[in-house]
């Protein structure tokens, strides 16, 4: 079974996840910002679109912050 907020397969392609090529394209700050933008908006959604699934791709990008020096 696939793993759609840890680790979906639409997002992973040629062998790498998108999060890790933008990851890669930004520096440690717009990284940062990046996942705090999406962490708001799953947040900003949630009771609109996705409810707990979206609350758990807000999680999943807020511990991706803590997981950063």
């Amino acid at each position: 079974m696939d793993d759609l907020i840890n680790q979906p397969p639409h997002y992973c392609q040629g062998g790498i996840e998108c999060i890790d090529a933008i990851e890669a394209a930004l520096t440690p700050e717009e990284f940062a910002g990046f996942c705090k933008g999406n962490a708001i908006k799953y947040i900003w959604r949630m009771n609109h679109k996705g409810g707990k699934e979206s609350l758990a791709k807000a999680r999943w990008y807020v511990n991706r912050l803590f997981d950063k020096p």
